[in-house]
């Protein structure tokens, strides 16, 4: 019986290509895109800490205006 279920298994593995390689490459691709997506918010969190930043947003049901502001640690430089 668990021969039968191994073997089910064996070739569902196979069929779906879920080999232990291609996983492990698949992490590692994964694991790559994700520090990219780190550095590229850390470098944008720095840069927006060094200055206010505002944004207004316009609501598309009442035509509110929301503005959003961040305060950067830094004074602005005229």
């Amino acid at each position: 019986m668990a021969q039968k279920r191994d073997s089910k298994v064996e070739e569902r593995v196979e069929e779906e290509g879920l080999r232990p390689e291609r996983i492990k490459r698949r992490l590692d691709n994964l694991d790559q895109r994700l520090d990219a997506i780190d550095t590229i918010v850390t470098a944008v969190a720095d840069r927006i800490m060094k200055q206010p930043l505002s944004v207004t947003i316009t609501c598309p049901k009442c035509g509110g205006i929301i503005e959003i502001a961040m305060v950067g640690s830094e004074k602005p430089v005229r």
